[in-house]
């Protein structure tokens, strides 16, 4: 019995010393599983945010551009393969030289005051400047306005808002694709010489920069430095100012919806204070066309579009907006409802009309006039 007793106790001191060891291991284990899981999570929580920071565009001094967000474009400091400079459409360009001609077009001095809608109705009406005249002869008269009239919102008739909009807007539209179209004339001009004067390169070199091939690649250029169908612009106008009756179109000739964060702009008031942006202001209508047309032309957003495009060209089709439209996806967040609108506004208005529409000269009569 004693030896029992003694064994027993023997074995109640051991089981008692093992489940003190095994109590030790088990907390120091728990203690360390419980430190490491700890850093795992503060690893997880902190590594996006320090990436974050060291990829704030405040660190390098530039600034991002989303798709319309026109003024302002990203360049991202990365390193450019050698290899690659004369094969791809790089996206490294400075903002100046992208947008020289249109910041001087929109410091012009002038004179011209705000029309009203009325006067503006009688002008077009003492030059016989119609839609319908247009939708039958094709022509439009060069009547330039600088400023949409604050009156245009309080048009109630539908169909005459739509109509005076159009009007003013049309010839805007028409005078830098034709530039555009000049332009592209002399392009095809130098690419089939074999030799080029200093003037013809000095004229490639400016237009290589103004639509951001910072490549020098000729066939980017032929790519980039093409028209936007009458009637795709149009339409976009239309959709982004209410049919011209947005405080953007009608304080600051916002007809695009165009972003900046650098240059001069209005505030959306219904803008996160986060976001930073502003909606672009320009000082004359003209800047804005022309500001958008540069958008499209060379944009990484617009890509696809400009590759349908020229698809259209290389197999001798026109310009079909309907088609084209549906590379504008990514224009505004809505994404491809943003697409059945446009393709609405061309199709109920019949838009397609004036995409054949040209431009007459202007006249010293015609410029008394306005």
């Amino acid at each position: 019995m004693k030896n029992l007793k003694f064994i027993n106790f023997n074995y109640k001191k051991k089981t008692t010393e093992t489940v003190y060891l095994l109590g030790s291991r088990v907390t120091s284990t728990f203690g360390r599983t419980l430190i490491s899981c700890l850093f795992i999570l503060l690893f997880f929580y902190t590594a996006p945010i320090v990436i974050n920071f060291l990829d704030e565009d405040v660190f390098t001094g530039e600034f991002k551009n989303e798709s319309r967000k026109i003024m302002v474009y990203k360049l991202d400091g990365k390193n450019i393969d050698e290899n690659k400079k004369n094969n791809e459409e790089l996206e490294v360009f400075n903002e100046k030289d992208l947008l020289s001609d249109i910041l001087t077009l929109n410091d012009l001095d002038n004179d011209s005051v705000r029309l009203s809608a009325s006067t503006i109705k009688q002008l077009f009406e003492d030059t016989k400047y119609s839609l319908a005249d247009v939708r039958k002869n094709k022509l439009v008269k060069p009547v330039a306005l600088t400023w949409l009239p604050y009156e245009i919102k309080e048009i109630e008739n539908t169909k005459k808002r739509k109509e005076l909009f159009l009007q003013i807007v049309l010839p805007l539209v028409l005078e830098e694709n034709n530039k555009i179209k000049i332009d592209r004339i002399k392009l095809f001009s130098i690419i089939n010489k074999s030799n080029n004067s200093e003037v013809e390169k000095k004229w490639l070199n400016k237009k290589y920069k103004q639509y951001g091939v910072s490549s020098k690649d000729l066939s980017t250029l032929k790519i980039r430095m093409d028209e936007i169908p009458t009637s795709l612009a149009l339409a976009q106008a239309a959709k982004e100012t209410g049919w011209g009756t947005s405080r953007f179109a009608l304080e600051g000739n916002a007809l695009f919806g165009q972003w900046t964060w650098s240059g001069e702009g209005l505030k959306p008031k219904e803008a996160d204070i986060s976001e930073g942006h502003k909606v672009m202001k320009f000082n004359i209508l003209q800047a804005s066309v022309r500001a958008y047309q540069r958008n499209l032309n060379t944009h990484k957003s617009y890509k696809k579009f400009r590759k349908a495009r020229a698809e259209l060209r290389a197999q001798g089709k026109k310009l079909d907006s309907m088609i084209l439209s549906a590379y504008l996806d990514k224009y505004a967040e809505t994404g491809t409802k943003y697409v059945e609108i446009l393709q609405k506004i061309i199709e109920q208005n019949n838009l397609e009309d004036f995409d054949d529409a040209k431009l007459l000269p202007s006249s010293k009569k015609l410029e008394s006039l306005i």
